[in-house]
C-alpha cells in the first residue's frame, strides 16, 4: 500500500542531502566534539559550521545559536532559563493559553516554583489581544513567551508588535517558533525577538535535535549541569551527526523558503476549496490569513475524528485530530477549546498539514477518500 503522509506538523521526512551531510559523523568523523586531536577537531568544525546556517537562517549572529536535544528542551530552558536567571527581578511570566505543552507544562511547573503565570485569552481566530498584554503586564513580569504560529490552527501572532511591546516595558521576549522556522521567513533582529525555540525535525531534518536562540547580552540559568558543553549552557557529549543534520536541513530551508510557502499555500488552498465543493457541514478553524502556509484544520461536523483517522489508515492516510505530543491524551484539544469551539466541532476537528513531498494527486486521494469515509461515519 502506498502512503499518503499529510502530518508534517507532527514531523517530516529527512531529506536525502541532509542524511548524506549526517553520515560521515557516524562512522569517520566521530570523535569527541571535547576532546583536542584532530578527529575531535573535525566533529567540532561540523558543529559550528552548523551553528552558522542556523543563524544564517533566522538572522541571528552564530553565538547567539545554542544546540539542545529539541524543541521541548529549548522551550524549558528559556522559561525556566530567564525565571531563575531573574527570580530576584521578579516573578511573573505571561504566556497564552493556545501554547505547546512544553511551554504550558513548564509554566504549570513553575507555578509551584513561586512564579505567577499570566494566560492570555485567544479570538475565534487564535490572535492574543495586545491591549490584554498590555493590561497584564506588572513591575514583577520578567518574561514573556507567544508562540510564533499554533501547531494546531496554524495562527500566526503579532510576532512585532508583542516584541516592540516588550522592550518598551524591559521585559524578555521568547517565542516558541517550532512550527514557524522554515515556514515562515523570520529575522530575529530586525522583528526584536530576544529567544526563539526550533526544532530539526519539523524542517526535514533529524529528531532529536534544535536549538535555542539567545539575543546576545541575555543571561539565562542552565538547568542541565556537567560539562561545560555550549559555552557552559548545555551540559552533555554534543549530537554531532543531529547538528550538523540541522545545520544543512537549515541552510536548505533558506535557500528554497519562497518557494516552499507558494507551494504549501498551493496545496492547502486546493485542498480546502475541494473540501468545500465536496463535504457539507464543515467548519475551518483559524484564519484563511496569517497562517502557516502548509497548514488546514477543519471540523467535520457529526463526525468523530479519531475515527476517521482509523478508516484514512486503512487506505494510507497518515493525518491527525491535533499536535502528536498530545494524541494520547483523552481530554479535549485546549487550542480548539480556547477559541470557542463546541464539543462536537472539536470532536471532528482534523489537522491536514502539507510538506514539500506532497502533490497535487495526493490531495487528490485524500479528498476521495474523505469525502467516502465521512458519508459512510456520518450515515
Amino acid at each position: 500500500m502506498d502512503t499518503y503522509y499529510f502530518d508534517n506538523g507532527a514531523t517530516t521526512k529527512v531529506k536525502k542531502e541532509v542524511l548524506d551531510e549526517m553520515m560521515p559523523y557516524f562512522n569517520e568523523e566521530y570523535g569527541n566534539p571535547s576532546s583536542v586531536y584532530f578527529l575531535a577537531r573535525d566533529a567540532k568544525k561540523g558543529i559550528e559550521d552548523a551553528r552558522e546556517k542556523v543563524a544564517n537562517l533566522i538572522g541571528a549572529k552564530k553565538q547567539e545559536i545554542y544546540f539542545v536535544g529539541c524543541g521541548s528542551e529549548a522551550d524549558n530552558t528559556a522559561l525556566k532559563g530567564i525565571a531563575y536567571q531573574n527570580r530576584n527581578k521578579g516573578n511573573h511570566i505571561i504566556t497564552t493559553k493556545i501554547e505547546h505543552p512544553a511551554i504550558l507544562d513548564t509554566c504549570k511547573f513553575l507555578e509551584k516554583q513561586g512564579f505567577e503565570i499570566t494566560y492570555l485569552n485567544v479570538d475565534e481566530q487564535g490572535f492574543i489581544n495586545l491591549n490584554e498584554l498590555r493590561n497584564s503586564i506588572k513591575k514583577e513580569t520578567i518574561l514573556i513567551s507567544v508562540m510564533f504560529a499554533n501547531n494546531e490552527i496554524g495562527t500566526i501572532e503579532p510576532i512585532e508588535e508583542i516584541a516592540l511591546i516588550a522592550k518598551e516595558k524591559n521585559i524578555v521576549f521568547h517565542t516558541d517558533a517550532v512550527q514557524a522556522v522554515g515556514n515562515v521567513k523570520i529575522n530575529v533582529q530586525e522583528m526584536g525577538i530576544d529567544m526563539l525555540s526550533l526544532s530539526s525535525h519539523k524542517i526535514y531534518g533529524p529528531k532529536g535535535v534544535g536549538a535555542l536562540y539567545v539575543r546576545e547580552g541575555i543571561e539565562f540559568e542552565k538547568f542541565i549541569n556537567g560539562g561545560h558543553q555550549e559555552r557552559n549552557k548545555r551540559a552533555g557529549t554534543e549530537n554531532t551527526a543531529g547538528i550538523v543534520g540541522l545545520g544543512k536541513a537549515a541552510e536548505l530551508a533558506k535557500l528554497n523558503l519562497e518557494t516552499h510557502i507558494q507551494n504549501m499555500k498551493y496545496l492547502r488552498n486546493y485542498y480546502i476549496e475541494e473540501v468545500q465543493k465536496n463535504i457539507s457541514n464543515i467548519k475551518i478553524n483559524g484564519p484563511l490569513n496569517a497562517r502557516l502556509s502548509g497548514n488546514s484544520n477543519i471540523s467535520f461536523i457529526g463526525v468523530n475524528a479519531n475515527d476517521l483517522l482509523l478508516e484514512l489508515d486503512n487506505v494510507g492516510i497518515c493525518a491527525s485530530s491535533g499536535s502528536a505530543c498530545t494524541s494520547n491524551d483523552p481530554t479535549p484539544s485546549h487550542v480548539l477549546t480556547a477559541i470557542g469551539l463546541n464539543s462536537e466541532q472539536i470532536k471532528g476537528a482534523l489537522r491536514i498539514t502539507f510538506g514539500e513531498f506532497n502533490t497535487k494527486e495526493e490531495v487528490d486521494y485524500l479528498i476521495q477518500n474523505l469525502k467516502k469515509e465521512i458519508q459512510k461515519l456520518r450515515g
